[in-house]
């Protein structure tokens, strides 16, 4: 009976870590898919992307590292918008699903160009996610605050080097 238990725990447990293996790779795929809409992968998108996944997700950022490489090198074998919005819409809130088109604003915009495919990216994907244009265009406004925040830190860390 003891063992029953432990076994229905320990598959317990392995079936929470897939699934949030499953979470981390389907965001991993999304940023990478944001990322990659203007035909590059700036190095300035790919650090803001791991802050991202780290600080804001919570992930473990070892894991954070390999589940990108991973994303990087598949980054030509896409899924479909509907692959990733259909089980966001599963098994994300409506909150973090903010969170991620918050993130995703910060993504595109962190290498100081916006271009029609990532922005049209994200219009998509907010209102596959059933975000209204309100609060996808709040989340841009609140992505631009925290990028010229950090950018005016490091002119200033700039200078000071100087």
């Amino acid at each position: 009976m003891i063992n029953l238990l432990k076994n229905i725990l320990k598959n317990q447990d392995s079936s929470e870590e897939t699934e949030n293996n499953k979470d981390l790779e389907l965001l991993c795929g999304l940023m990478i898919e944001a990322a990659y809409t203007d035909g590059q992968i700036d190095t300035t998108e790919l650090k803001k992307i791991k802050i991202s996944l780290i600080e804001i997700f919570q992930e473990d950022s070892k894991e954070v590292e390999l589940v990108l490489n991973d994303a990087i090198k598949n980054k030509n074998n896409s899924k479909s918008l509907h692959y990733y919005t259909s089980y966001i819409n599963k098994n994300f809130a409506d909150d973090k699903k903010l969170l991620l088109i918050e993130a995703l604003w910060e993504i595109v915009l962190s290498d100081g160009e916006v271009h029609d495919f990532e922005s049209n990216l994200i219009r998509r994907l907010a209102g596959l996610l059933y975000i209204s244009d309100v609060n996808s265009g709040n989340a841009r406004k609140r992505a631009l605050d925290k990028l010229s925040k950090w950018y005016d830190l490091r002119c200033r860390w700039e200078m000071y080097k100087m």
